[in-house]
């Protein structure tokens, strides 16, 4: 029996054993019953060197529910990325087994993928826009790729750049934006087909403090009122430390903690004489004419968030 890392109420790391049921299911490909959306079970991956062998992952067992927010942190060859680009499929595992939106990655055949990743929203970094597409243009192609009707993109996509706040940007080009109104743009792009899962790698990491609170108000808003599963890799000390969020902490490709309402650190809760509740105290109280999140967007400005796919699984027999 493999075990599973679920996060911990009391600050410390608990192991909990994945219940047979489950596992059956799993080795023979079905969807597992519950609610998770992401399961990985002992998986491993090495990279082969000219000289030596690095560790991506190493015996990694967790699962993340739907409509879970997770920040997922570690200094740089942790395995963040690793864990980021067996999701997707960019990579395969050497061994072990990876459940994404009830489907097993194992089993998916390279034909598929696109189509799975076409139920996972991707904020990156870099922005990775169209630089010769406008606003409107870049969140369009997301919906045209995946064969939309004209009149539904028409409908949608103005719907999404009023949720991100640039209706008034709407004809603009990547070049003509601020930072952070391209990473709205991508947040946009990202979420316009309404996907059960989106992962977000260091969507602040280019970002001023002020800005990087806003996009994860957004983030915030998308899991909160959307429904959707959202993974956030991040180096931001300070986000991750206000939010309070469900923390994976990676360190030479393991799963070194795995905390329900955690700081970057293990030790950020102690040092601020928390001791091991994991609640992070009031800060500063509500403000005026915000959401009482962070002061980033004010109350009735945007509309109704959508929910993500029926059920928050993925679409499609494909995605089954």
């Amino acid at each position: 029996m493999s075990d599973t890392h679920r996060p911990s109420d009391t600050g410390s790391m608990r192991i909990a054993a994945a219940d047979p049921g489950t596992q059956a299911m799993h080795q023979v490909g079905l969807k597992p019953p519950g609610s998770a959306m992401i399961v990985f079970e002992r998986v491993v991956k090495r990279y082969e060197e000219s000289d030596h062998t690095s560790v991506g992952m190493e015996d990694v067992s967790l699962r993340i529910d739907k409509g879970e927010f997770v920040f997922v942190v570690g200094h740089s060859g942790s395995g963040k990325s690793t864990f980021i680009r067996l999701m997707l499929k960019e990579l395969d595992p050497d061994s072990g087994k990876i459940m994404v939106g009830g489907r097993s990655l194992a089993t998916l055949k390279r034909s598929k993928v696109p189509l799975l990743r076409r139920n996972i929203g991707c904020v990156f970094q870099d922005f990775k826009l169209l630089p010769n597409r406008t606003v409107f243009e870049n969140i369009a192609y997301a919906m045209q790729v995946t064969g939309a009707s004209r009149t539904d993109i028409r409908r949608r996509v103005p719907q999404i750049i009023h949720l991100v706040g640039l209706s008034e940007k709407v004809d603009r080009y990547p070049d003509e934006l601020s930072g952070g109104e391209q990473q709205r743009v991508s947040i946009a792009r990202a979420f316009i087909n309404k996907p059960p899962l989106l992962i977000a790698d260091e969507p602040t990491g280019n970002l001023d403090p002020e800005t990087s609170l806003g996009i994860m108000d957004l983030l915030l808003r998308i899991n909160r009122e959307g429904g959707t599963t959202v993974v956030v890799a991040t180096h931001d000390t300070g986000i991750v430390d206000r939010l309070r969020k469900r923390v994976i902490q990676l360190e030479g490709g393991r799963v070194i903690r795995d905390q329900a309402r955690g700081g970057y650190e293990d030790t950020v809760a102690q040092e601020m004489g928390l001791g091991n509740t994991g609640q992070f105290p009031a800060v500063g109280g509500h403000v005026p004419g915000t959401t009482g999140v962070f002061p980033a967007v004010k109350p009735g400005q945007l509309p109704q968030m959508p929910p993500a796919g029926p059920g928050g699984t993925f679409d499609g027999p494909e995605g089954r």
